[in-house]
């Protein structure tokens, strides 16, 4: 089943449910969710497209079980380890012909002829193959394991190495020097010497040119550069190497300490480095001819904009204030590069991209400074790069928002970009202009082009910022039209054919679910329900999405609003407000939470007499790129307007009390609330901060830098968003948990804070430490102690003795 929004834009008479049921207990919500039923994962389908196969957590362990399920309906099958052997793997792909499919299955590759069904074992090794893909022809199946490629001729034959890639010198490579030529011209013995080797590397030479099956020559990289990634052409032409250099030094690396280990003794491990301790490494491009072995470096010099420095004023101002105070050394590192670095952005999204026939290949390249994106393709008869969109942002490249590749026609490149302000789906042919296929005030992802690429699918809340649906648009351009209606849609697949959608769709009390749709929207077929019987009859309370309105210029602030159905009627009330992690994540939606403990705990709350906001603050996920970047330089602050017009929005509409308002969250949620107290004090009546950035000079690179550049180039950046900074405003109870081996943010976060404190001669703060969490609890003794104790500080700080009702 699922929860329709018209739905979820009431709130439920839930008290009288409730009463009519056993009172909700922490035991019960901080319990291993096994009791609630696991979501729908990793689902693909079958080679035939008759059946739909997907991953379930196993009851009290973390080993995920295969199932299979007849794509038109009927009871799921769970998988024996036998029967999974023999099970298609995960997402084929399939030459243009449709006469063959590829699959990955135990980390080896099948080849399946459709016509007679029968399947092919290509690989069998301890190498974890991947990435199949046809050549235009269908002749032709390659695959790569680790940075290797591979070739399958599918007609029959022996897989072949595409490439033998040395990150070497060449051995064989000789370099002249005065003592070596003179050695030469005085000895004959080592004039033959040579003239020996030279003649049994020319013969070897002209055998393997002469025989095909031998292994390929090696491509010599040189000795100072390490392998980042490789990609070939489906045909075998081509390949492109990211490269680094070799040893780079990737700044000291923080240690954290665990306490309790099988050993006995304490042991440490390493996690990362800090934000501008030592920048990513700047990653090159070679091009490799393996037709005729040549090789090619691509020069970045091309890129527009490469020699731009987007920081020139904050990075003017920093160096004349380190010059003032005599700090010329850091001044002079401060120093704008000629040119700068680039990696390719290949984390959240391929970085490479091939057309079909193997003839075009475009490359996305990212700015280390964050503030540019390219897209370029490359001339192979020119050996250079040709940029053909790039998208800048005086404050970051989003994350998101950054697929890309090929129409059918392998002309014209399809790509995200942010550059309306809305991540949308643009087309562009090489040399040509830009079609936007979509516009508009929404987000677009999660782009398929159809087997037969005339469409793509997109998923989109078009409708609203909290509901997302498929819809379809021609690749040409048009409408864009509605295909499903679920409104909570996490993920889809398209069937084999093209002509159905395996669909994963949730509901704020469902976990993930499998389902079938037509492309028409027709034909929908419910397939699983995995939720436990002791879940699934319980009364919960639906959040009722709201708009807050906000006095501080940012026009509406969705959020979730938990309550009774008299809130709006009863007076002085207590609150709490619900600060969601991750900054640029998005929790007011219509699918199941990621913070489903939590959601369980507002409905305690609310089972205790407390309404609960939960607000998608600027920073969050879904609104468009102003929303998103409205925290450059400033953490804390746009986000902190947010939360202070909710509960303003609480005192006015729901008879909530002032003085008894909350707040509490965990990771960016956590530091939210420290900024909340630090910034605001006397606005919130107690805090819990969960596993909270404290100091933003401590945390990871690739997330900081973005927000707010590097720490030594923007210092007032982070002096100004790191709660560490206002410890001295603290006046309100403040309860800080965090896990000892939490390697994202790490514990000293939490430590180096209370320090603080107590040099502040603080009063009204305490802190829980828990030895085997890391950043996101696992187990359930530490969800309960973790909510126990924040349930004991708002019931200490936020109801008065007899005010309202005090179930356990």
């Amino acid at each position: 089943m699922r929860v329709l929004a018209t739905a979820l834009l009431t709130v439920l008479a839930a008290a009288p449910a409730l009463a009519a049921q056993p009172p909700l207990d922490m035991e019960t919500i901080m319990a291993d969710p096994d009791w609630i039923g696991p979501p729908v994962e990793d689902a693909y389908w079958s080679v035939d497209g008759s059946q739909v196969y997907y991953s379930l957590k196993h009851d009290g362990t973390p080993v995920r079980d295969l199932w299979r399920v007849a794509a038109s309906g009927g009871t799921p099958e769970r998988l024996d380890p036998a029967a999974a052997a023999k099970a298609d793997g995960g997402k084929p792909v399939f030459d243009r012909d449709h006469r063959h499919a590829a699959f990955v299955s135990h980390g080896d590759i099948f080849l399946r002829d459709l016509a007679s069904g029968a399947t092919v074992q290509v690989t069998r090794s301890s190498a974890k193959e991947r990435d199949p893909r046809f050549s235009l022809d269908g002749r032709l199946l390659t695959f790569r394991a680790g940075n290797d490629w591979f070739a399958y001729a599918v007609a029959g034959g022996p897989v072949s190495q595409v490439a033998d890639l040395q990150a070497k010198e060449d051995p064989k490579a000789r370099k002249s020097d005065d003592l070596t030529d003179d050695q030469q011209a005085l000895f004959k013995t080592l004039r033959d010497l040579r003239s020996d080797e030279e003649a049994m590397a020319a013969d070897t030479d002209a055998l393997a040119a002469a025989d095909a099956g031998r292994t390929p020559k090696p491509f010599w990289l040189g000795k100072d550069v390490s392998i980042a990634d490789t990609s070939v052409s489906p045909d075998g032409r081509w390949m492109l190497v990211v490269t680094e250099a070799k040893d780079a030094d990737k700044g000291k690396i923080a240690d954290l300490t665990h306490y309790v280990t099988d050993s006995g003794y304490a042991e440490s491990e390493a996690t990362r480095s800090y934000v501008g301790r030592k920048d990513p490494v700047p990653q090159s491009l070679r091009l490799l001819d393996l037709k005729t072995r040549a090789s090619y470096d691509l020069d970045m010099k091309t890129l527009p904009g490469i020699g731009d420095d987007p920081l020139a004023d904050i990075r003017a101002k920093t160096i004349a204030a380190l010059r003032k105070d005599g700090k010329n050394d850091r001044a002079d590192e401060l120093a704008a590069p000629k040119k700068r670095p680039v990696i390719v952005n290949g984390e959240y999204s391929p970085g490479i991209a091939w057309s079909d026939d193997g003839h075009e290949v475009a490359v996305q390249l990212r700015a280390i400074d964050n503030k540019d994106r390219w897209i370029a393709t490359v001339d192979f008869d020119r050996h250079a790069l040709v940029s053909q969109h790039r998208l800048t942002d005086k404050a970051w490249i989003n994350w998101d928002g950054n697929d890309f590749g090929w129409l059918r026609d392998g002309r014209t490149l399809w790509y995200l970009s942010e550059e309306s302000g809305y991540a949308q789906l643009y087309t562009r042919p090489l040399g040509g202009k830009a079609t936007a296929l979509t516009s508009g005030r929404f987000e677009v992802d999660h782009p398929l082009l159809s087997p037969d690429g005339s469409r793509f699918y997109v998923r989109t809340n078009k409708v609203a910022p909290y509901s997302y649906d498929i819809y379809a648009v021609p690749v040409k351009g048009g409408e864009l039209t509605r295909v499903t209606t679920f409104e909570g849609l996490d993920d889809f697949m398209l069937s084999p054919d093209g002509s159905r959608l395996a669909v994963l769709h949730s509901s704020p009390y469902v976990p993930s679910q499998l389902a079938t749709i037509g492309v028409d929207g027709s034909a929908v077929r419910e397939l699983t329900d995995t939720r436990k019987p002791a879940y699934k009859a319980r009364e919960w309370i639906v959040p009722k999405i709201v708009q807050v309105p906000s006095k501080h210029g940012a026009g509406t602030i969705w959020a979730k609003f938990y309550g009774p159905a008299d809130a709006a009627a009863s007076a002085s009330r207590p609150a709490v407000i619900f600060v969601h992690g991750a900054g640029y994540l998005q929790n007011v939606h219509l699918s199941y939470p990621a913070y489903f403990r939590e959601q369980m705990f507002h409905n305690l709350l609310v089972q205790r007499g407390y309404v609960v906001l939960d607000m998608d603050y600027r920073a969050s996920k879904g609104y468009g790129r102003d929303w998103r970047t409205a925290i450059y330089r400033q953490m804390g602050h746009p986000e902190l307007d947010d939360l202070l017009d909710g509960k303003a929005w609480l005192v006015a509409d729901h008879g909530v009390d002032p003085k008894r308002v909350g707040i509490y969250g965990g990771s960016y949620g956590g530091f939210m609330t420290l900024m909340a107290l630090l910034r605001a004090p006397g606005e919130f009546a107690a805090g819990a901060a969960l596993r909270p950035v404290s100091d933003w000079t401590s945390y990871n690179h690739e997330y900081t830098s973005n927000i707010l550049n590097d720490p030594q180039i923007d210092p007032e950046a982070y002096k100004a968003s790191s709660p560490i900074h206002y410890a001295e405003a603290l006046a309100d109870p403040l309860l800080i948990e965090h896990g000892l081996i939490d390697d994202n943010v790490l514990a000293s976060d939490s430590i180096r804070l209370y320090q603080r404190f107590i040099e502040l001669h603080k009063k009204n703060f305490w802190m829980s430490l828990y030895p085997m969490e890391r950043h996101g609890f696992v187990h359930a003794d530490s969800w309960y102690d973790e909510y126990r104790r924040i349930d004991e500080l708002f019931r200490e700080k936020l109801e008065p003795a007899g005010t309202i009702d005090r179930h356990p």
